[in-house]
């Protein structure tokens, strides 16, 4: 399985795990719902998620 390392602001990263705990999840199931398109969509994982998907094009077109 890929790993994946963010680095995010301590308040950021303190909302996930709060709303992990609101949803009874662990915090990479709230960061997958989020990513998955959950019921609230935050602006900070939609920006991740862009983020995430223009490197991984870059990679691509870097391979040829």
């Amino acid at each position: 399985m890929p790993r994946l390392i963010l680095e995010i602001e301590t308040d950021l990263y303190r909302m996930l795990q709060q709303a992990a705990r609101t949803n009874q999840l662990s915090l990479q199931d709230e960061c997958t719902r989020r990513l998955e398109g959950g019921v609230r969509r935050s602006r900070y994982m939609e920006a991740l998620l862009a983020e995430l998907r223009a490197d991984d094009a870059q990679r691509r077109a870097e391979r040829g």
